[in-house]
């Protein structure tokens, strides 16, 4: 059924639990340690709830969504996506040290094998003005030991709606690294048992966006058992670097038929 937030008895509802919330708080302090324990993961789950419907509602996410909206993009574009850490600030906006495969915000993963974790992976205001991303991502990368670093994102599940062979999913990134090192994107379709992937290297030389894309006709897909789909950026020889992401779109278009 769908919701509607408007009506009498949903938000009897939701001033019901903001009441009930606001009388465990004003307990809180008397609270012995076992209740704490079982409160505490419900108050965080309702936190990032709350976060992300407030993130989601900003006017500025919005106008960015129009932006996206309005880009130029293939001929028979069906679906485009940026994904919300360019878009709406992350609570926590950073990870330092993470240990490996440490998520940031809901969409993006960290994998490395550095022993000493020398990583930092944070959220900046994107300070260029040609940016349309309301937000950038920057890596920074100290004394790497490890021999892998990439960055996993997460497309939404609409990205798989009526995807087929016939597709060309298409990534334009603007990466901007302080020293030039190899850069790998790595498209993941896992369906039923398998998962099938394509790896490009990205074309770093220019000023401009990067672009790759990805033509399904290569891999052997089952349309009917789609899963889960992401996207790999993968970072080769990255010690003492820093590598910063002001774009990311993900789109997807039907191949040309000559």
């Amino acid at each position: 059924m769908t919701m509607r937030p408007r009506s009498w008895l949903s938000r009897f509802r939701r001033e019901r639990g903001a009441r009930e919330w606001s009388r465990v708080a004003d307990g809180a302090a008397g609270l012995g340690a076992a209740d704490r324990r079982s409160l505490q993961p419900e108050a965080h789950a309702l936190r990032q709830d709350l976060n992300r419907f407030l993130q989601i509602t900003r006017p500025s996410v919005r106008l960015s969504q129009a932006a996206l909206d309005a880009l130029p993009l293939p001929a028979g574009t069906d679906w485009q996506w940026r994904p919300g850490f360019l878009s709406r600030p992350l609570s926590p906006s950073g990870m330092v040290s993470p240990e490996n495969g440490q998520v940031l915000g809901d969409q993006v993963t960290l994998w490395h094998d550095c022993a000493k974790r020398a990583l930092i992976l944070r959220q900046l205001p994107n300070a260029e003005v040609t940016a349309l991303a309301r937000y950038g991502m920057t890596l920074e990368v100290m004394g790497f030991t490890g021999g892998f670093l990439s960055l996993a994102v997460d497309l939404p599940a609409d990205a798989m709606h009526g995807l087929s062979p016939a597709h060309v999913l298409r990534l334009e990134t603007m990466l901007q690294p302080e020293r030039p090192l190899p850069i790998y994107a790595r498209l993941n379709i896992t369906h039923g048992p398998n998962t099938e992937g394509i790896l490009r290297e990205i074309d770093m030389r220019g000023a401009g966006p990067q672009v790759v894309e990805f033509d399904l006709a290569g891999i052997e897909l089952n349309e009917n058992r789609l899963e889960k789909i992401w996207l790999d950026l993968i970072f080769e020889k990255p010690q003492m670097n820093a590598i910063s992401i002001r774009e990311f779109i993900v789109s997807r278009h039907p191949r040309a038929n000559f």
